[in-house]
């Protein structure tokens, strides 16, 4: 009979999930401690008392696993972000929410954010990466999670909040530059907030601070005074 309802995992399905999350939580032990080249399928058996053919089962090479690290925080930033942008509250108040999610989520796993931008794109990628049609971009999770900043500029601009002339997917792509920024400031410099003139900031209270002169720097912009003085 069919129904609506998922079937129940298996104890072979749930066995088979437990140790996959297993070899990538060591995988990111791994990369935490050492960075990309301390990571080794080898070494990765060891860590998890496994065999490395039966790592292979799960991933088949060390770069299929480093892509399966960077698309699960894509993953969990995409759901993250996705909810509160789609949350029934105030825009000003969901546009802000997404740059400040995007760094909590970041700093949260600091590791597993390093993981997701570790590696240097070879000429070959890049000119992989310069052919992606749009269609195709929006269909992976990093590229969903960016479809929710473009969004965000579009729904903001017909609400006359941010400025017409802005270009969407450009402004987008500066939204996501700060808020990356930031997230890396805050792990490789975690007294960040704490700096003078304001060491009793806390981390909220800087990323939120952030998150508001970000908003404000798409808004649309005031009117000029006239020479005279007036408006």
């Amino acid at each position: 009979m069919d129904s609506d309802y998922p079937l129940e995992q298996t104890p072979a399905v749930r066995r088979r999930n437990k140790v996959r999350e297993a070899i990538l939580a060591a995988a990111e032990r791994m990369f935490a401690s050492e960075g990309e080249s301390g990571l080794s399928i080898r070494r990765l058996a060891e860590e998890i008392d496994y065999s490395p053919s039966a790592i292979y089962k799960y991933f088949g090479s060390k770069e299929e696993l480093l892509e399966e690290l960077k698309d699960s925080f894509f993953e969990r930033l995409l759901d993250r972000v996705d909810g509160v942008s789609a949350a029934n509250k105030d825009f000003h108040d969901r546009a802000r929410a997404c740059v400040t999610t995007y760094v909590a989520t970041a700093t949260a796993r600091p590791h597993h954010y390093a993981a997701a931008f570790s590696s240097v794109p070879t000429p070959e990628e890049l000119a992989v990466r310069r052919h992606l049609s749009w269609d195709d971009f929006i269909a992976t999770p990093k590229g969903q999670a960016f479809k929710i900043l473009v969004d965000l500029v579009e729904e903001g601009q017909a609400l006359g909040v941010f400025d017409p002339a802005l270009e969407p997917v450009k402004a987008a792509k500066s939204i996501w530059a700060s808020s990356h920024g930031l997230a890396l400031l805050m792990i490789h410099m975690p007294i960040l907030p704490d700096v003078q003139p304001c060491p009793t900031q806390t981390d909220g209270d800087f990323v939120a601070y952030h998150a508001d002169i970000v908003m404000r720097g798409l808004a649309v912009p005031a009117e000029p005074p006239h020479k005279n003085g007036t408006r």
